[in-house]
């Protein structure tokens, strides 16, 4: 097994195998069917959603021997050269801006720039984190990105457009990249999971798309992780939740059920037992938010899986609309809304655990306040038959109010 990080060993090598950002890729094949090839490029987008990735593929797109072609030919000294894990091309030159951004730096690449490449058709600057370049550097770089030689071209890749200068940007063709979509990127780290043939169970997936946050790389150094410590078993959801620190779901699904029955002792007990099992309460009040709003979601559409609103194995799909089902809807966007304020709430706090137990005490005693949603969420109750006996005395204890005699 190769001992490459798994972003590397699939990274793409040709814009039809770039996922999710096929409004930048399709307008740069087509370019390049036209030869309409423009000497400046800006990549923009977040991290890990592909920019330094195209710019090599664009590199190898025009360099290819069969080019300026969309689809590289694979065969050719500069294709192989420029291949996934290729020795490297001397007329392709990669600057990391972070290191090489100011003025002198400028004027050195102004100085070799003017020269031919030694054996391709172009000669090519992928500068990444354009962003870092100084406004110097920029203003040294000025004239020979207006007004560069046949052979030159340039591409720009940031996470910051802005930081860029306008008289560089406005000698570009600016191409912003976006997060990849959280249904294309599960299907791509399942297409990953069967290429490495290391069984996945089912729910791991959309708990490392979660955790990639949209990015590519994140997503795969994820992944990468996890499957460097699958068993003989694979890649287990319990092993994904401790790892990730992702609150397991049937913790989820015993807080929710307790919302809906009014059950203060068995919330407080699953508060106890995520506290003494080590999950952060942050992270918990920010999952159980995340739980509810998929709940809100399903309650206002009953076919929101089938939509692509939510994202969840068939089984906790399930569960979710039964827990939907018996919640008010009123009384589940106030739920919603309290956990969201408690979150805010928890920022700073010095003890987390009391402000995970008093956004639980607020949403199973709507009773103790008097605004429109909390009447809303009474309402409710009284239309779902729910007995809070929060005043009723429990079977052999005395009633409230009741203080035993002398004897």
């Amino acid at each position: 097994m190769s001992s490459l990080a798994l972003y590397r060993r699939y990274r793409p090598e040709s814009f039809a195998e770039v996922i999710g950002q096929e409004h930048v890729t399709d307008p740069l094949q087509q370019a390049l069917r036209n030869n309409r090839v423009n000497h400046a490029y800006l990549f923009s987008g977040p991290r890990g959603c592909g920019k330094t990735t195209s710019a090599r593929i664009l590199a190898r797109c025009l360099n290819c021997e069969k080019g300026p072609t969309p689809t590289p030919c694979g065969e050719c000294d500069s294709c192989r050269d420029l291949a996934r894990n290729g020795p490297g091309s001397i007329d392709v030159i990669e600057i990391d801006a972070a290191s090489h951004g100011g003025v002198d730096d400028a004027r050195d690449l102004r100085e070799k720039a003017f020269f031919g490449p030694a054996r391709s058709r172009y000669k090519i600057y992928i500068i990444d984190e354009a962003h870092m370049v100084t406004s110097a550097g920029f203003n040294a770089l000025l004239k020979v990105v207006e007004e560069p030689p046949e052979h030159l071209k340039f591409i720009f890749a940031t996470t910051e457009p802005e930081k860029v200068i306008g008289t560089i940007r406005s000698r570009t063709h600016h191409y912003p990249f976006r997060l990849v979509p959280p249904g294309t990127l599960r299907e791509y780290l399942g297409e990953v999971c069967q290429k490495e043939a290391i069984p996945v169970e089912e729910g791991v997936l959309p708990l490392v798309v979660r955790a990639g946050a949209g990015s590519v790389r994140d997503s795969m150094s994820v992944m990468d992780q996890l499957l460097a410590g699958a068993g003989s078993e694979g890649v287990t959801y319990a092993m994904a939740t401790s790892l990730l620190g992702y609150t397991d779901g049937s913790l989820l699904d015993s807080v929710v059920e307790a919302f809906a029955t009014g059950d203060g002792a068995a919330a407080f007990e699953v508060v106890d037992r995520a506290i003494e099992g080590g999950n952060d309460p942050r992270r918990f009040v920010a999952d159980l938010l995340e739980r509810l709003r998929d709940l809100v979601i399903l309650a206002a559409v009953p076919d929101a899986a089938e939509r692509g609103l939510i994202d969840a194995p068939a089984d906790v799909l399930e569960r979710m609309q039964a827990q939907a089902d018996v919640f008010g809807a009123a009384e589940l966007s106030r739920a919603a809304d309290l956990v969201n304020e408690g979150l805010t709430e928890m920022r700073g706090a010095t003890s987390p655990r009391l402000q995970l137990e008093l956004i639980c005490a607020r949403v199973l005693l709507p009773a103790a306040y008097g605004d429109e949603r909390s009447l809303m969420a009474r309402l409710d109750r009284i239309e779902r038959g729910v007995n809070f006996s929060a005043a009723a005395p429990a079977a052999g204890l005395p009633a409230l109010g009741y203080a035993p005699g002398p004897e």
